[in-house]
């Protein structure tokens, strides 16, 4: 489940002490930290300390914007589930899982009646929980999707972690032009003399409408990385113009988008 937040964009933390889950939350208000969202994941590993929380939260949602998430499952289903990974509950190997359920729905109950959303996993399996904590938490502003945009050279081989993979040794090549040789795809020069050919902007215009039918699908599918890859012969001039192109486009539709040039310094 965390990491279904994670693939999201928020900054996780699995079994955080409940003492230092004040610290946590003033750290993330003042900034200290390269993420705008966190989750906190708190269980029966916790034991006693569980019974701090309820009163720690009522204080904390004082002075922040916390939505308290709680999951939970039949006892059939969590009895087969335990069965199935032969681990035993963290609450003691001294009880049976059944009682050891028992007394953990005993310590959790305060911490259920202060629950935002309650989740009842047990109709799920792991993708289909993945696909419902998705569309319940995604940021409307943000794709859960992180895209990887990467430029390469089919001198030096193809990348061997792409999804897509496009070969543009079609396009004119500035190699041949002596004024550009030294340059990359980066440079202004050479994208304009790239993109001065009609099979540019028509290949530019495809890519648009392909990526813009592909993309939501990849994300139903529960997609969190995917990797485009360009290719030319050296890949300093062609692939790389054109995965900074596509970079910006699939940035203005909202995706979250970085660019590799693998080869532009070969």
């Amino acid at each position: 489940m965390l990491r279904a937040f994670e693939d999201m964009g928020f900054y996780c933390v699995d079994n955080l002490p409940v003492e230092l889950i004040p610290i946590f939350a003033e750290l993330h208000a003042a900034g200290e930290g390269d993420f705008s969202r966190a989750a906190l994941l708190v269980d029966a590993r916790e034991g006693r300390q569980l019974q701090k929380l309820p009163g720690l939260l009522k204080h904390l949602r004082r002075e922040h914007a916390i939505t308290l998430v709680f999951i939970e499952a039949h006892d059939d289903a969590l009895l087969r589930r335990y069965s199935e990974t032969r681990r035993p509950h963290p609450l003691g190997q001294d009880h049976s899982v059944r009682e050891s359920l028992r007394h953990e729905r005993k310590l959790m109950e305060p911490i259920r009646h202060l629950a935002d959303v309650v989740i009842d996993s047990t109709q799920f399996n792991v993708h289909e929980l993945r696909t419902f904590i998705t569309r319940r938490f995604k940021n409307p502003e943000r794709s859960p999707m992180l895209i990887s945009v990467v430029s390469f050279g089919y001198r030096y081989g193809v990348p061997n972690d792409a999804d897509l993979m496009f070969d543009v040794r079609f396009l004119p090549n500035p190699h041949f032009i002596p004024a550009l040789r030294r340059f990359t795809g980066k440079d202004a020069k050479v994208r304009r003399f790239i993109n001065s050919f009609p099979q540019t902007r028509q290949f530019l215009r495809r890519m648009e409408s392909l990526l813009a039918y592909l993309m939501p699908h990849y994300i139903e599918e529960g997609k969190s990385y995917l990797t485009i890859a360009f290719g030319c012969t050296g890949g300093k001039h062609r692939s790389v113009m054109l995965a900074e192109e596509i970079k910006k486009g699939l940035e203005k539709k909202q995706y979250a988008t970085k660019v590799f040039h693998r080869d532009i310094e070969k």
